[in-house]
């Protein structure tokens, strides 16, 4: 079955940086677009960024531009956020997601905890 599993959260200073990683299973990896999100506690979740198969296509919310990087690794059947210039409204728990067979699939999510 599609499992993914996010690491890499914790608790930074404003400023500062975090590389989230999120492992994939159960489903083709190379094939499927790969998205981040994150939720605060009693609001909506908020799509971050996301990105093609091949990684041709990046996209970013307005949010998190300029200072968020969004990767994969086919061939680790892993996607990373790296997340510079931190600041405290980016915390949050962050979730990657897929779409896969029509299903929409969700990790259990990392906390990033940007404070000082």
């Amino acid at each position: 079955q599609v499992q993914l599993v996010e690491s890499g959260g914790g608790l930074v200073q404003p400023g500062g940086s975090l590389r989230l990683s999120c492992a994939a299973s159960g489903f083709t990896f190379s094939s499927n677009v790969m998205k981040w999100s994150r939720q605060v506690s009693g609001k909506e979740r908020e799509l971050v960024a996301s990105i093609s198969p091949a990684s041709i296509f990046r996209n970013y919310a307005d949010s998190v531009k300029g200072r968020f990087t969004i990767s994969r690794d086919n061939a680790k059947n892993t996607v990373y956020l790296q997340m510079n210039s931190l600041k405290p409204e980016d915390t949050a728990v962050y979730y990657c997601n897929t779409r896969d067979s029509g299903m929409d699939y969700w990790g259990k999510g990392t906390l990033v905890t940007v404070s000082s």
